[in-house]
């Protein structure tokens, strides 16, 4: 795809898929249920034949891969885009990254208007905005900012928001409604019993408006 085509794929629920070993039964249930974005997180190493079977699987959807934190090796596995964050290299100068993978889409994270407002005059594709809610699927998700904050954020740039942080069925419609493009979820699927139907009703709601 190009970046144009993967960019207009920025909308929705946006699963993202930490490094375990249901990763690849996790995303496959999220797809057949109708999400496009999966962001695939490895903290603590990328395990290899995970990720070359994710980027098999997304493509087999037409849908987006993304991988957290590592430009590099989001190059070489020919993901569709990174997603950085404060301290990932290449955050504070995504052209640098812009150059070196001129077809992938660039996340990056966000606290406030300024910061999305430089992410955008940067060259960014997309921003991640939260922690929305108090979470405990991110160890350094920070304080939550709450939904105005969220609604000023999105206000503040033209670029797709996703929205991440304590995301579920019972706060999507409020999430929705703030101006955002896309909800990030990580918990209120790969917790639940049947992640399918998690992912389902998520869609389902989101599509609901």
């Amino acid at each position: 795809m190009t970046r144009a085509q993967r960019a207009s794929l920025l909308h929705g629920i946006y699963v993202i898929v930490n490094e375990e070993s249901r990763a690849l039964e996790i995303a496959r249930a999220v797809l057949a249920a109708g999400v496009r974005i999966v962001q695939y997180r490895a903290k603590d190493g990328i395990a290899d034949a995970r990720l070359r079977a994710l980027r098999e699987l997304t493509q087999g959807y037409r849908a987006l891969l993304i991988l957290d934190d590592d430009w590099r090796a989001a190059g070489a596995y020919e993901c569709d885009g990174i997603h950085l964050g404060p301290g990932d290299d290449g955050f504070g100068d995504p052209a640098r990254v812009r150059e070196a993978l001129p077809a992938a889409l660039i996340g990056l994270s966000c606290a406030n208007e300024e910061e999305a407002r430089a992410a955008e005059a940067g060259g960014a594709d997309y921003v991640g905005v939260g922690s929305v809610y108090a979470t405990n699927s991110k160890e350094d998700a920070g304080a939550a900012i709450g939904i105005e904050t969220l609604k000023r954020i999105a206000a503040s740039t033209r670029l797709p928001v996703a929205a991440i942080g304590g995301i579920s069925l019972e706060n999507l419609r409020e999430v929705r409604a703030s101006g955002v493009a896309m909800a990030a979820t990580i918990s209120a699927v790969a917790r639940s019993a049947d992640p399918r139907d998690a992912a389902r009703r998520l869609v389902a709601l989101w599509n609901d408006g």
